[in-house]
């Protein structure tokens, strides 16, 4: 796994519920190297989980890479909740070689591991003194360097699964061998017609977990490494497995592969399955993924360290050409004439003769640039600093994203080490079709997203999967009235827990969306949105965001862009109570946003609104007239209006004021 970005763990239970936290459903990842805490081994990514269950807990064994030896160790966890959450318990196993890939098992009512540790030249046994933490070495199984070896018991025999990358004419990544023997101490024999495998790295040769039975078939994972190491897993049905034949036919995998790219946890590879049935029968497994390729990192340097040599060199010729700089060669690197008689006072350093040939070139070069001279008021002189100037700022920009620029995945923010995902629901109707299509394109890919649910008012819908470039599903809710009401509608198909209701006009990043969300777990109970107001006065009058910034506060949160929790916003706008209110909304064809805010408010003594500021939002609506707040003044007045009348049926203002800078991320600056 790539070790720039934290490889990360993610079990297949993403359905889970929990209504005691904002964290439903569970989302991957459930495990990274950001939830090893032990600070005496930190870690810069994890990968090969292995799963062993003891009574009603599970414990996950995975590799670890420490951060200040920059090699692997064995690390655990546990969960008491099926999968679905992971406590770090610690390091169970630290050698002074590099240790992955390690299977945990039971063997005559005690539990054994065995990792690779083929830096160490051979294939080891380790014993558990005490569960999960304690192992001391019990034998050595083969003295060969094996690469993710697995073992799997069948027909009353164990096999052995593994590469061997030091033998003569082994493809790396594209070879496998096997072993048999009546125990897992051994003696192991090789198999008949080892190597079963050599070719391709793309042919799924490499182990990518343990061969796992089911439905009396038992199938064997392989990595396809063909684009990048670990790449995407292959299943492969085990046909026939004797001492003497091996074959095996490729299957269908059916694991659910994301479309979001970078943005996903296992975007961009996902090289390890491990696979177990419960005591109840259901199935469970974790995989391993991460959202950059093998050797993202060593790419961007060796990019950013171009661009700043473009840089260098373009600014050094602009300088020689535009008689601003010289460029000497000392003499004394230049070799001497045939027959060039050396004073014996001179001593000349005896280098290299490829240095002596290098050091004459670019005194001649520097030589034919100081002839020539570009006038800088010149038209060619303008022509030349123009292009320099853009290349220059194209390196620079360059540079720094290849430098300090990250990954480039916009990624969810985990709260109390747990991740979920959200609904988003957009209102709109006919005319604002294509400001639907480049919503639905852009914010399906953003992490946290799963599913887009599109409240269709008026006009004919459009087709759900042919009109729609989306990595989650979308739904077209059609509605038979024209009602700003049906924004917030209770909806029975609705599985997550947050709700995040935005307008189709408006535009920001994955990551501001993805704080939004972060900042609504930490408080579920409060409506949680970007565009804030603050509603005063006498009389009460509406006011844009400039007004609530100069009063240094605000109480109204605008839900055209905000988190709510979809089971009891719902339910309370559309509860008898608030029938007159939303009877106000219809008459105005406005002021539901504000009518939301007024419900919550009058729910709660605590805080009701928080306010995330986005580093930037477009508002789409300028390019087109479909919006129903173009006429600005006349959007305000009818607002006003309504806050008049909201006032009466809720027996005056229920909203309070609060500061801004109020967090202390400053995401609220």
């Amino acid at each position: 796994m790539n070790h720039f970005f934290c490889g990360t763990f993610g079990s297949l239970l993403s359905n889970f519920r929990n209504n005691q936290t904002a964290a439903w459903p569970a989302a991957n990842p459930v495990f990274s190297c950001a939830s090893v805490t032990d600070m005496n081994y930190p870690s810069n990514f994890v990968a090969d989980p292995f799963l062993f269950i003891q009574g009603s807990k599970l414990y996950l064994f995975y590799e670890t890479k420490n951060s200040i030896t920059m090699q692997g160790d064995i690390g655990v966890a546990e969960s008491s909740d099926q999968g679905v959450t992971w406590t770090y318990v610690g390091i169970a196993l630290d050698e002074e070689w590099h240790i992955s890939y390690p299977q945990v098992f039971d063997y005559d009512s005690e539990v054994y591991m065995m990792p690779e540790s083929s830096n160490h030249g051979d294939l080891r046994l380790y014993k558990a003194v005490e569960f999960p933490l304690q192992w001391t070495f019990h034998k050595t199984l083969i003295d060969q360097p094996l690469v993710d070896a697995s073992m799997v018991k069948y027909n009353d025999e164990f096999w052995l699964f593994a590469s061997n990358h030091h033998h003569f004419g082994s493809r790396k990544n594209g070879h496998l061998e096997i072993w048999v023997a009546p125990s897992p101490f051994g003696p192991w024999k090789g198999h008949a017609q080892n190597p079963v495998k050599n070719g391709p790295r793309n042919i799924g040769a490499r182990n990518g977990g343990v061969p796992f039975s089911h439905e009396g078939k038992l199938y064997r994972l392989g990595q396809d490494c063909g684009e990048t190491y670990g790449h995407r897993l292959r299943v492969f049905d085990v046909v026939t497995l004797t001492d003497e034949n091996y074959h095996e036919v490729e299957v269908p995998l059916n694991l659910e592969q994301s479309n979001k790219g970078r943005n996903a946890w296992n975007g961009k590879r996902s090289h390890h399955m491990n696979a177990h049935q419960l005591p109840s029968g259901k199935w469970i497994a974790v995989v391993d993924g991460d959202r950059v390729p093998s050797g993202d990192l060593a790419m961007n340097y060796a990019l950013g360290g171009g661009a700043l040599f473009i840089l260098f060199s373009l600014n050094m010729m602009m300088g020689i050409l535009f008689g601003y700089a010289r460029c000497y060669v000392p003499h004394f690197l230049i070799p001497g004439k045939r027959g060039e008689t050396v004073l014996p006072w001179v001593v000349r350093p005896q280098l290299p003769t490829r240095f002596h040939k290098a050091a004459s070139r670019l005194s001649k070069t520097s030589s034919l640039l100081r002839g020539v001279n570009i006038p800088a008021k010149s038209c060619l002189g303008c022509l030349f600093g123009i292009a320099s100037f853009t290349v220059s700022v194209c390196a620079v920009c360059m540079a720094v994203s290849c430098f300090f620029g990250g990954n480039g995945a916009e990624e969810p923010y985990a709260v109390e080490g747990q991740y979920s995902q959200f609904t988003m629901v957009a209102m709109t109707y006919e005319a604002r079709l294509w400001n639907l299509q480049m919503y639905v394109k852009h914010y399906s890919r953003c992490a946290s997203v799963r599913e887009i649910v599109v409240v269709w008012n008026k006009g004919t819908p459009p087709d759900a999967v042919r009109d729609f470039d989306s990595a989650v599903p979308v739904r077209i809710r059609v509605e038979p009235q024209n009602s700003l009401n049906n924004r917030f509608k209770p909806d029975e198909m609705i599985k997550t827990k947050a709700v995040f209701e935005l307008d189709d006009d408006i535009m920001m990043t994955c990551d501001d969306v993805e704080r939004g969300f972060r900042a609504w777990r930490e408080n579920p109970d409060r409506l949680v949105g970007y565009y804030p107001r603050l509603i005063d006065g006498a009389p009460l009058k509406y006011r844009n965001e400039r007004y609530a910034r100069s009063q240094s506060g605000y109480n109204l949160i605008l839900t055209g862009a905000a988190f709510m929790d979809s089971e009891f916003a719902f339910a309370k706008y559309w509860s008898q109570d608030a029938e007159k209110a939303r009877a106000v909304v219809d008459r105005f064809f406005n002021c539901e946003d504000i009518l939301m805010n007024f419900i919550l408010a009058n729910q709660t003594t605590e805080r009701a609104v928080e306010y995330v500021h986005p580093s930037w939002a477009i508002d789409t609506s300028k390019l087109s007239g479909a919006a129903i707040s173009r006429d600005t003044q006349g959007h305000y007045d009818k607002r006003t209006k309504c806050l008049l009348q909201f006032s009466e049926i809720f027996n005056g203002v229920p909203l309070r004021k609060w500061d801004f800078l109020s967090r202390q991320d400053s995401w609220d600056n």
